[in-house]
């Protein structure tokens, strides 16, 4: 009877394990189907919302400001609304099927716009290097040989090597000293980190136009020089220098521009840096007789060094974009041409698009390192708290 009763029981168990397989089946299916819905829920409804008004405020005569107003109202009160909307319809399924979907309905809607405006355009550009001007022959990697032979190329990666060494070192430099002045002024902190952090507030193509007014250069016969540096010449009895047109420094007064931009940010960071500095340490090094230079060069620098290394990597990579400043202040002739100008240039200027796109591979490439760096250092800061 114990046999039987112990085969009885096995069978039962058998029994329910067939009967339960192809509901976890139905279950994971469902529940796939749900997160997916709740991943591109969002995003399709706020599309399409989004085109159907603007279609229709394109095809009325509707008020400039109207449309002003129905374009915010529709993109933030509209999204929220979705958001809140598929909040309500999560909270109506079963109570272990919510926490399931939830993350999916929140999150999800910017993991898939993620992957159509970043991971699809960067896998689609790198197989247009593959093809010609016009993406229509495949060429294999004859772009990338274009890359590496061409003379303007060439001196567009010399120049953004000298962009990359030059300017993250002397911005950080600058800011650095800042940083260490002004954290020892006892008034007005706040005015004189607010005066040298002012030209973030600038874009790039504005600060070019505004230097452009200080490089300005006018050939004699063509009017009086309106540049500030050659007015200064003029009235120091000197001649007016070009020079934008001076290679190679043309590509060192380029770089100003950039290190007037990125002077503040470094001066913010690293100053927060100073400051968290503990003092005991500061106060322990005195006591012990070591000046103040040696307290900033032995205690100082190696306390913030991680901070040091994470805006010089993070200038790095900005720099290795540069274009806005060259393609304003000389459109990349007389020798100051950089890799990111170059990729613009061949994209929309000259219309191949198979170099514009082995270009930009090939600048991502050379990102990716300095991102990992950048990623590795943080996590080692936070395994450190």
């Amino acid at each position: 009877m114990v046999e039987d009763g112990g085969r009885q029981v096995l069978q039962v168990s058998a029994g329910g394990d067939d009967s339960e397989e192809p509901r976890g089946v139905g279950n994971a299916l469902l529940g796939g189907a749900l997160r997916v819905g709740a991943a591109l829920g969002v995003p399709v409804v706020a599309f399409t919302l989004l085109w159907v008004t603007f279609k229709f405020l394109q095809d009325s005569d509707a008020n400039r400001g109207l449309i002003v107003l129905v374009a915010v109202v529709v993109g933030v009160v509209g999204v929220w609304a979705l958001y809140w909307g598929m909040d309500i319809v999560i909270n109506q399924l079963p109570a272990r099927w919510q926490e399931r979907i939830r993350p999916f309905a929140f999150v999800g809607p910017a993991v898939v716009i993620l992957l159509v405006y970043l991971v699809y355009p960067a896998i689609n550009t790198i197989i247009i290097s593959f093809f010609d001007g016009t993406s229509d022959e495949f060429v294999g990697l004859e772009n990338y040989g274009f890359v590496f032979t061409d003379d303007a190329m060439l001196r567009s990666i010399r120049n953004t090597l000298g962009w990359i060494i030059i300017v993250p070192a002397v911005a950080v430099s600058t800011g650095l000293v800042f940083a260490t002045l002004v954290d020892r002024l006892r008034r007005g902190e706040a005015l004189a980190k607010s005066l040298i952090f002012l030209p973030m507030a600038v874009s790039f193509v504005g600060a070019a136009i505004v230097w452009r007014f200080i490089y300005s250069f006018r050939p004699e016969g063509f009017g009086t020089q309106i540049g500030l540096l050659n007015g200064l010449k003029v009235g120091l009895n000197q001649a007016p220098t070009a020079w934008l047109s001076n290679d190679p420094w043309n590509n060192l007064f380029l770089m100003v521009i950039m290190v007037w931009l990125q002077t503040g940010f470094a001066m913010v960071i690293l100053s927060a840096a100073i400051k968290s500095v503990p003092e005991s340490i500061i106060e322990a090094a005195r006591i012990d007789g070591a000046s103040e230079i040696q307290i900033f060069w032995k205690v100082i620098i190696p306390t913030i060094m991680s901070s040091i290394v994470v805006v010089t990597t993070t200038m790095v990579i900005t720099v290795m974009k540069v274009f806005d400043i060259v393609w304003v202040m000389t459109s990349g002739e007389s020798g100051t041409e950089v890799v990111a100008e170059r990729m613009i240039r061949w994209f929309f200027r000259n219309g191949h698009f198979g170099r514009g796109a082995a270009i930009a591979v090939v600048l991502f490439l050379a990102i990716i390192p300095i991102m990992l760096l950048n990623v590795r250092r943080f996590r080692a800061e936070e395994a450190l708290r």
